[in-house]
């Protein structure tokens, strides 16, 4: 009850921000001091949260690549970000995250630039009601869509997508948590898992069965 109370009033925690934290808020101190030649890979970046991030870091100097499927969409966003911050650099690259083909072939592209990899922010999302499949036979789920209530209600009571982005940005560059790893944090400060998550067997399970779904797709024997 006291996390819901602080979460809907916005309060700071011991980082100095809270929910209503916004990326650009809490990237306004790292401007001197975010290393030069980052390289953070966004997928879902070409809206909502994702869009946002890659907007705030490239505006702090990271050099941001972008997995699309929708190379258009992509292109207008890069647009749009270098009219704010004309020295941004990006780097759009095809995938369709629906498919390990394309996923390899994304890797093999992106291995060739000869870049690091600094950060890696799995953004892309996707939830439908209805049991689908990809081209590999994997169980995928599609956009569905929302009622303009639900949006309206999203808008008042939830986050704002600058909101959103806020805790992503702040993992991403605060010089706070330079080598912290293994740690979960929500509204831009560190915070617990369900126990679910912290079921160590259960992420036992997890990776073996993912692991056995990826040999197999790959025609290779399990290791």
């Amino acid at each position: 009850m006291k996390e819901t109370l602080r979460y809907l009033a916005g309060l700071a925690g011991p980082s100095g921000y809270g929910s209503n934290s916004t990326a650009e808020q809490i990237t306004e101190d790292f401007s001197c001091i975010v290393p030069s030649h980052l390289t953070a890979i966004i997928t879902g970046a070409t809206s909502g949260i994702g869009a946002e991030t890659a907007r705030v870091l490239a505006k702090k100097g990271v050099r941001i690549v972008i997995p699309a499927r929708d190379l258009k969409r992509a292109s207008e966003l890069m647009e749009e970000i270098q009219k704010e911050s004309p020295q941004a650099e990006i780097i759009l690259l095809e995938v369709d995250l629906s498919s390990l083909t394309s996923v390899k072939r994304f890797c093999t592209q992106f291995l060739s630039l000869g870049l690091p990899l600094n950060i890696l922010i799995n953004n892309a999302g996707i939830f439908s009601q209805n049991l689908e499949f990809s081209e590999d036979k994997i169980e995928m789920t599609f956009t569905t869509n929302y009622l303009d209530s639900i949006f309206f209600i999203a808008s008042k009571l939830l986050k704002s997508t600058s909101q959103g982005a806020s805790t992503t940005c702040y993992v991403a560059l605060s010089p706070q948590l330079e080598g912290v790893t293994g740690k979960y944090y929500a509204d831009c400060n560190e915070s617990n898992c369900s126990s679910l998550a912290n079921d160590e067997s259960e992420a036992q399970k997890l990776f073996k069965q993912t692991r056995a779904v990826i040999y197999k797709r790959l025609g290779q024997p399990a290791a």
